[in-house]
């Protein structure tokens, strides 16, 4: 591997991403020493949306949410969460 350049100082955040927007990174890092972080706190992005459920069903769900001690949106995101990974389970069963 061929010498590495020396990795400028910045002044801001934006002069760098400028920088990196306009040069090879391999010129600069060595990513063969690199090593996989892992960062137990970093929580996932979310998104916000706007979801229509009939009253019925919104007043079930804050019903059960209070017997758990949790908020209805918390519960509701619990839910849509067992039910993905319940139906992704058994696509990958069914390809078996």
């Amino acid at each position: 591997m061929s010498k590495l350049k020396s990795r400028p100082t910045f002044k801001s955040e934006a002069q760098e991403a400028a920088f990196w927007a306009s040069h090879d990174s391999t010129e600069y890092i060595d990513y063969s020493k690199s090593r996989r972080m892992i960062f137990p706190k970093l929580k996932p992005s979310t998104e916000t949306i706007s979801l229509r459920l009939p009253k019925s069903l919104l007043d079930q769900l804050k019903t059960l949410a209070n017997k758990r001690d949790v908020p209805y949106q918390t519960l509701l995101k619990l839910f849509v969460l067992e039910r993905v990974q319940a139906e992704l389970r058994l696509k990958t069963a069914k390809a078996v």
